[in-house]
């Protein structure tokens, strides 16, 4: 029922919002302190855009690390600059594509999913290599059934070493989807929109996409048992229904968002980005329509709240999906499809407590 669905955490302009704000997808730590945004101007010049808010004068101790990453990047003057707080349309700053070459679609998705009930897709960071290594060992196994199978969406990186061990990743074990996009905080919207294209191309006849992150823990079965429930629903996505959230209008808010971007006072219903599970009969018209939309870098606002409206897609309201951490008792764990905030060694944890027949709960 509706007294379920999370309410919008207080606003605050202080340095708390962000622990206030879970709405939003990967932590900080997710990303080296100022990665670069790369939006394509009208000239195709590309311009940097860090993705760090403007700090108050009491971090500027903090500054000292900024430059580190830069260096990789040509600086190109500011006049090309597309501004995305002013808002523009996605397509002007999606690149459309991946690395297809690195993967064997087959072992992912064969016969374009015919046979798939389930492909999650999991967002992770490039430098996470230990967080897709922990989730291959624990839940991830799941995908060596015939009718489940997993994913990781990474973008491209200017690193010529970062992107070299994801090769060297990919070539073991070959489930790694890379984008075109540029890999960082604000393109989060754009990694969505890399997995909702690479589906409609490779993958167009699979059930339900569950969309993650690599600091979750998912129980699968369960997860399972939920879409046989849910067999016969059509363009429907679920998850952990976020109501009435306002946007943030505050400039130095890392969700800062702008009139120009989204005009309205409220956002459309929309489900939390750390785990939402889609049906596949909408993923062509998601990503056609994301692309004529004004781009907004909260990935779960956009995709399934102003999209997914604009479409007249249902997004349902289940408990399962916690999103959130918790205890980590067997029980809890077993209730539970979606579990958030999980550091890499402790989905071992997880995992074995799900797995463990001798705790018996009610």
């Amino acid at each position: 029922g509706d007294k379920d669905e999370i309410p919008q955490p207080p606003l605050a302009d202080g340095p708390n919002e962000t622990k206030q704000l879970v709405e939003d997808e990967e932590n900080d730590e997710a990303l080296p302190p100022s990665v670069i945004m790369t939006i394509k101007g009208a000239g195709g010049a590309t311009v940097e855009k860090t993705n760090e808010p403007k700090q108050p004068p009491v971090a500027a101790a903090s500054s000292s690390n900024t430059p580190k990453v830069t260096s990789t990047t040509k600086k190109v003057p500011k006049v090309a600059a597309a501004d995305p707080t002013q808002g523009i349309p996605t397509k002007q700053i999606y690149e459309s594509g991946h690395m297809n070459e690195e993967i064997d679609i087959n072992q992912i998705c064969p016969n374009k999913g015919d046979k798939l009930k389930l492909l999650i897709l999991i967002t992770s960071a490039q430098t996470h290599a230990e967080a897709r290594l922990s989730i291959r060992q624990t839940w991830g196994h799941y995908g060596t059934r015939r009718d489940v199978s997993t994913a990781f969406i990474l973008g491209r990186t200017t690193n010529a070493t970062v992107s070299e061990a994801l090769t060297q990743e990919n070539m073991i074990y070959g489930d790694l989807i890379r984008g075109h996009f540029i890999d960082s905080y604000n393109n989060l919207t754009l990694k969505t929109l890399s997995s909702l294209e690479w589906v409609d191309q490779n993958c167009p006849k699979v059930k339900y996409i569950l969309k993650t992150d690599d600091d979750m823990f998912i129980n699968v079965p369960k997860l399972l048992q939920f879409l046989d429930a849910h067999a016969k629903d059509k363009r429907v996505i679920y998850g952990r229904l976020a109501k009435k959230w306002k946007p943030i209008r505050n400039k130095k808010s890392k969700y800062y968002i702008s009139t120009g971007q989204f005009g309205a006072t409220v956002f459309p219903p929309f489900t939390t980005g750390p785990a939402y599970v889609m049906t596949g009969d909408i993923v062509h018209e998601l990503y056609e329509s994301s692309l004529e939309q004004l781009y907004l870098k909260l990935e779960d606002v956009f995709t399934t709240g102003i999209v997914a409206q604009k479409l007249g897609v249902k997004r349902v309201h289940d408990n399962m999906f916690l999103n959130r951490r918790i205890a980590f008792n067997p029980c809890n764990i077993r209730k539970a499809i979606s579990v958030h905030m999980i550091k890499p060694n402790e989905q071992f944890d997880l995992w074995k407590k799900l797995l463990d027949q001798t705790t018996k709960c009610k």
